[in-house]
C-alpha cells in the first residue's frame, strides 16, 4: 500500500524536539505554549508522518 522509508535524522529529531515540547507545555514546564501542548505534539507526529512517506525527507 505506502512505501514507508526511514526518516533522515534531521526530521527525526525535529519531530523528538516538537513533541518534548508539547509534553513539556502540558506538564507546566512552559506555561506560555501550554494551550498548543496538544496541536506541537500533533505537529512532531505529522512531522515524523511525513518523513516516513516521502524519501529523502
Amino acid at each position: 500500500m505506502f512505501n514507508l522509508t526511514a526518516p533522515t535524522s534531521g526530521t527525526f529529531f525535529l519531530a523528538l524536539v516538537l513533541g518534548g515540547v508539547g509534553v513539556a507545555a502540558k506538564l507546566h514546564y512552559i506555561p506560555v505554549l501550554q494551550h498548543y501542548a496538544f496541536w506541537i505534539v500533533c505537529a512532531g507526529l505529522v512531522v515524523m508522518l511525513v518523513g516516513n512517506l516521502f524519501k529523502g525527507l
